[in-house]
């Protein structure tokens, strides 16, 4: 085996087992502090104390307070914040695709039976999609549209909808799907790294000066971060969409994959509510039953 073949397949193994444990990280971060603002007892007056509540875990209790002030100066210099798992998610998953994709694209890019397309134009397509896609999403959070939910929702998913249409005319099935999952994980890393860290410096800066901080940079950060929690099941069955070929082959495989999406994001939403102590079993019961109707109708349709 010759000396770069084999370096770069070391080079791989280290990126994914880096880009998995990381994205383990991110997400597990996310989910546990949405379900955390959703289980603390907000019903307390206190000037100071927004919400607060007990935990346990490897056999110790701890409490835990959501401030609307900021901590004493000492406990602010020494602030935990969570920003490397994102970081370091995105910067492997983008090494992975240049190792991977890049440096192969005229084999697993392109399927010349979809569209016939040099690789360069490709790799263009490919980065370009990203910077675009990151433009769209975030024009629709600043604007007046983010107001109103449903009409963000259904301009998301018709998105959503074209996007993962339009790669399958462009690309090679695998790489299609691929590209839906780099799109929603760059707008998830763009949230934190454009939005969600720099609104927490701000804070952090404001604090330090002993100066009130804008409340708004909160609420900013925290519907990124929202956005980024609904994102989460669907990026990761992108993820693992190599294992899975009878979906990403199929001739409907973008619809199969907003198919995904609308349920992977109710489970999602059932898990939430569920934080807020608003069990409506009837939301997962629903996912479920469309999930496996979903499955018989991929099976009758296969193709």
């Amino acid at each position: 085996m010759d000396f770069l073949p084999y370096t770069l397949k070391w080079l791989e193994l280290v990126l994914r087992w880096g880009h998995v444990l990381f994205a383990i990280l991110w997400v597990g971060n996310s989910f546990l502090f949405n379900y955390l603002d959703n289980k603390l007892n907000k019903s307390i007056s206190s000037s100071s104390i927004d919400g607060e509540g007990y935990l346990m875990h490897s056999g110790y209790f701890y409490k835990l307070t959501r401030l609307k002030k900021s901590p004493p100066l000492n406990y602010l210099k020494s602030l935990v914040i969570f920003k490397w798992q994102s970081y370091l998610t995105f910067v492997t998953g983008i090494l992975l695709l240049f190792v991977i994709y890049y440096y192969n694209s005229g084999i697993l890019m392109i399927n010349k039976k979809v569209l016939e397309i040099t690789p360069i134009n490709a790799i263009l397509i490919s980065i370009l999609s990203l910077f675009f896609y990151w433009s769209i999403y975030d024009f629709l959070c600043k604007s007046s549209i983010i107001k109103n939910n449903i009409l963000f929702i259904l301009i998301s998913f018709s998105l959503l909808l074209l996007t993962s249409f339009g790669l399958t005319k462009i690309f090679s099935p695998k790489f299609a799907f691929l590209s839906v999952g780099l799109i929603l994980g760059t707008n998830m890393f763009g949230n934190v790294f454009t939005v969600i860290i720099p609104n927490q410096m701000n804070i952090i800066k404001s604090s330090l000066k002993n100066k009130k901080f804008d409340s708004s940079l909160s609420l900013a950060a925290k519907q990124r971060s929202i956005h980024n929690n609904y994102s989460t099941f669907l990026v990761l069955f992108i993820m693992l969409s190599g294992h899975y070929s009878f979906i990403v082959y199929h001739k409907y495989n973008w619809l199969i994959l907003c198919l995904i999406a609308i349920i992977s994001a109710t489970v999602r939403h059932y898990f939430n509510l569920r934080g807020r102590k608003i069990n409506k079993i009837s939301i997962l019961v629903t996912s479920i039953i469309a999930f496996m109707l979903l499955a018989f109708l991929i099976f009758i349709f296969k193709t």
